[in-house]
């Protein structure tokens, strides 16, 4: 289409209220733009492009069905349970996500002043502490669907193969509502400039970046990563929240110890502070975990083994459990006795 032509276009679809046709028209006039090296001009129509209120489009049964033929598989649908009062976080997390669903809620109001809800979250801390949660929460507090990305039906072993699944995966999205949750997103948003990394990957984090610009703010993408150092910085700049999500504190564990066996039939006689100490430096996760192998093993004994010989046992047990530290340990010590000539 010549540029008078898409012009002219543009003109009527704004007009006519049409915000469907001036988005498509719009794009193709900063395609157009960029193709002539004309990059200024194509980032201003980017930028008003942007500017433009978005409201949810209605999900037609055709449209539905193209969607879920082109991105679905790529997608666990997950049905979120969890609140954000039901979850230990540290008060930043507690306030944005707060802030986040309130924003969500209120969208019209924020719209009638010219700005969108932010919906691009980064969740970054060891594993275990709630970023799975955290994300789960606000698709419950908004009653959206819950979608975690599944990366075994993403990412692909031919050139260009994961760029074309995350096209039909944000295309997917884009058809409703949404929390579209990234975990171990280091997995496609590596620093570009890692010698080590391949040319395919540097195109998937460009593709994925621009993916996100485009991303409707009624789609909320949350992402989270164990490793934030190796994501890159562009990546970084992308998100409107980026929040910290660090091990628990002993007195925290204490307190979710407190949440989980109160539930219980019988309470332990041994304190909740003195099995936090015996527990160690652990994730909510690995408490949780410890929890439950105590009551199943109480459940198992049919009444013969008390809560408290229950909790013994796995005390017992938790001290000669594998963790990362032993193992990076016994690597260290392997590495020095090789280095070592003497042995």
């Amino acid at each position: 289409m010549a540029r008078s032509d898409l012009l002219i276009a543009l003109v009527r679809a704004g007009a006519a209220g049409d915000r469907d046709t001036l988005r498509v028209t719009a794009e193709a006039l900063a395609a157009d733009e960029r193709a002539k090296n004309h990059n200024i001009v194509a980032d201003r129509i980017q930028r008003a492009l942007a500017a433009v209120p978005i409201t949810p489009p209605a999900l037609t049964a055709s449209a539905h069905q193209l969607a879920t033929a082109s991105g679905r598989e790529a997608i666990l649908e997950i049905a979120p349970r969890l609140s954000l009062d039901d979850l230990l976080l540290p008060l930043p997390a507690r306030e944005s996500g707060r802030q986040l669903i309130e924003e969500h809620r209120r969208a019209d109001v924020l719209r009638a002043s010219g700005y969108e809800p932010r919906h691009r979250v980064l969740l970054s801390g060891p594993p275990g502490n709630g970023k799975t949660s955290f994300a789960e929460a606000v698709a419950e507090g908004l009653g959206l669907p819950f979608f975690v990305v599944r990366y075994d039906a993403l990412i692909g072993s031919y050139l260009g193969e994961t760029n074309t699944r995350l096209r039909k995966l944000f295309d997917y999205v884009r058809t409703t509502p949404s929390v579209l949750f990234f975990d171990e997103f280091d997995a496609i948003g590596k620093e570009r400039g890692d010698t080590h990394e391949t040319g395919e990957i540097k195109r998937v984090v460009s593709f994925l970046l621009m993916q996100l610009d485009q991303l409707p703010s009624y789609v909320i993408v949350v992402a989270a990563t164990n490793h934030g150092e190796l994501l890159d910085r562009a990546v970084w700049r992308r998100f409107q929240m980026r929040l910290a999500m660090p091990a628990p504190a002993r007195s925290d564990i204490t307190v979710f110890l407190d949440r989980i066996i109160s539930s219980w039939p019988h309470r332990p006689r041994l304190s909740l502070s003195k099995i936090a100490v015996k527990l160690g430096r652990v994730s909510y996760a690995e408490a949780l975990d410890f929890c439950q192998n105590v009551r199943r093993r109480e459940i198992l004994s049919l009444g013969e083994v008390s809560v408290d010989g229950a909790l013994q046992s796995e005390l017992d047990l938790w001290t000669s459990r594998v963790t990362p530290e032993a193992i990076n340990a016994e690597r260290s010590d392997q590495a020095s006795s090789e280095a070592d000539p003497s042995n």
